[in-house]
């Protein structure tokens, strides 16, 4: 006995809601996973502050069109689970790929990020980005290294007339 139309509905409003919210979100095949791996994929998600649920395709379609997000309807096809962050839109994408590359299983189709549609290459560049604090410490690097160029620079004519002034008092005492 299938669910209720009622319960369909409940079903996709959830799902509009999630990924609407979702910063990130990776949608998997997760065929030939058994339960045991699952739940380690799950429990191992959660500590990053990812989502993970399985979803029925037709249902997600309909939430993929509320949220205007047809671009997902050629994804939706065979087994397919979703793991989502409601705050970092990278964590989905690099949970999932260590996960992948410690397992071999499960097999990523395509992702969203801030409500754009990307594609399989996308989420493995996603996942390839360092991590949020060694990004910053990158871009921080790279704003400093002009600044300290611009002193050395404005500190050469200071050192000059520093030179300049010690010849001159060299020169009064002898």
């Amino acid at each position: 006995m299938g669910i209720s139309r009622d319960q369909k509905q409940a079903l996709v409003q959830e799902l509009v809601e999630q990924l609407g919210q979702a910063k990130g979100a990776v949608l998997t095949d997760y065929k030939g996973i058994n339960v045991n791996k699952l739940t380690e994929l799950r429990r191992q998600l959660r500590k990053e502050g990812v989502e993970f649920r399985v979803v029925k395709n037709t249902l997600a379609k309909r939430a993929a069109d509320e949220l205007g997000f047809g671009e997902l309807h050629p994804y939706l096809e065979g087994p397919t689970a979703i793991a989502y962050s409601l705050e970092d839109p990278v964590a989905p994408a690099k949970a999932v790929s260590n996960f992948i590359k410690a397992n071999k299983m499960l097999e990523i189709k395509a992702g969203l990020v801030e409500g754009k549609v990307i594609s399989l290459a996308g989420v493995q560049a996603l996942a390839d980005l360092p991590p949020r604090e060694v990004l910053i410490a990158q871009v921080v690097g790279a704003m400093a290294a002009p600044i300290s160029g611009l002193v050395n620079v404005l500190q050469g004519p200071i050192r000059k007339l520093g030179y300049a002034l010690e010849a001159i008092r060299k020169q009064k005492e002898a």
